[in-house]
């Protein structure tokens, strides 16, 4: 899949959803997916983005929520003592 192609199926799924993701990183998110599937396992990446997502709607917090989120799982996937094994 193409860049072009994911953008195209972001904006298309979000649209499908009723979200507005103008702000959202999606860069970050999958360096979020990156990040705990290689640092924990494989499907800790969906679970991961998933809470991040979660954790900013549930806040209320928006775009910076989803910021704050992303950092705070890729540190944590990144700490995670099999990461260091």
């Amino acid at each position: 899949m193409s860049e072009d192609q994911l953008e195209a199926w972001v904006a298309a799924l979000s649209e499908r959803l009723g979200v507005d993701v103008t702000g959202v990183d999606s860069q970050a998110l999958l360096d979020v997916a990156r990040d705990a599937a290689h640092s924990v396992m494989r499907p800790a990446a969906p679970l991961a983005t998933f809470l991040v997502g979660y954790a900013a709607g549930v806040a209320g917090t928006g775009m910076a929520g989803v910021e704050d989120a992303t950092a705070k799982a890729s540190a944590l996937a990144l700490d995670w003592p099999q990461a260091k094994a």
